[in-house]
């Protein structure tokens, strides 16, 4: 049994605006737009309620008052549902609904980057380990990869973030680690480095959206200067943080789909389903029919 604090909390920053999918963003936030019949942001919820997380803190802004709404009971709904005997449909609602007292929300005011959002957060934490999950990326594997970092972070304790690998030559467009000690699931970081020049990087490993951080880095955020973008870059303050803490990397083996790009979302959309039974053999013809017309 490990005796490392247990890790109860996940923060989501779901605050930002959305602009890459306007116009549809002006009424949706970018959050709640689906994956076939999913948003986005349930799928990152699920892969958190995998890894026995049992609070689920929102960092939201104006205009998302829909996402708060979501993880609620809506009562005329489910009431039609049972008036209908739709059974199925009434289960599925409530086995993704967050227990009781298990969801807080909070705003952020001001667009000053994730550093802030994650800061926002401070006092719903509080002193204890959380989670930090990007609701942009949907990270698609067997093993949820929160789960994953969880086992590693029981065994090693400190801060673990998740990597996978890119192509060399595309490293100067993410933040890259530094591999050092192996570890049965992971490895130690020995640097991070925020978009290295070409040629540069000390390897090819992303850090690709997922973090487990300890509560220090709130003091850290609080004073952290703006950096890249006019931001408070959580970067920044995870880099102060590691000169005292250690940090390790749980490699991620399974596909991620950045849903905030336009590309991204198509694919993943194709790819959740061609998962589905229920669509999976009408979505597949019908796009062999489609791709055989740009041959």
């Amino acid at each position: 049994m490990s005796d490392r604090p247990k890790l109860r909390k996940a923060v989501f920053p779901v605050a930002g605006f959305g602009t890459r999918f306007l116009p549809a963003t002006k009424a949706v936030p970018k959050e709640m737009i689906t994956i076939v019949d999913r948003p986005v942001l349930q799928y990152v919820v699920d892969e958190a309620m995998e890894a026995g997380i049992e609070h689920f803190v929102f960092v939201t802004g104006r205009n998302k008052g829909v996402i708060e709404d979501y993880f609620d009971i809506q009562f005329e709904l489910e009431n039609t549902l049972k008036a209908r005997n739709k059974k199925a449909e009434l289960e599925i609602l409530q086995s993704l609904r967050p227990m009781a007292g298990g969801s807080s929300f909070t705003r952020q005011q001001e667009a000053l980057g994730l550093g802030h959002a994650v800061w926002c957060a401070r006092d719903i934490v509080g002193n204890e380990p959380f989670a930090l999950l990007l609701p942009d990326m949907l990270l698609k594997s067997e093993k949820g990869c929160l789960k994953g970092m969880v086992e590693l972070y029981e065994k090693t304790g400190g801060n673990v973030v998740a990597v996978e690998a890119c192509d060399p030559e595309m490293a100067f467009k993410y933040g890259i680690v530094g591999i050092g000690e192996e570890l049965d699931g992971g490895f130690r970081i020995t640097e991070m480095v925020e978009k290295p020049a070409p040629g540069t990087a000390p390897s090819n490993l992303f850090i690709n959206g997922r973090y487990i951080l300890q509560p220090e880095i709130f003091k850290l955020l609080e004073t952290q200067e703006r950096g890249a973008g006019d931001e408070i870059q959580l970067t920044d303050s995870m880099l102060k943080l590691a000169k005292n803490q250690p940090f390790y990397g749980y490699r991620f083996e399974g596909t991620s789909y950045d849903c905030g790009s336009k590309e991204g979302f198509v694919l993943a959309n194709v790819s959740y389903a061609l998962d589905r039974p229920d669509i999976r053999d009408k979505v597949g013809a019908d796009l062999k029919a489609v791709l055989s017309q740009l041959s």
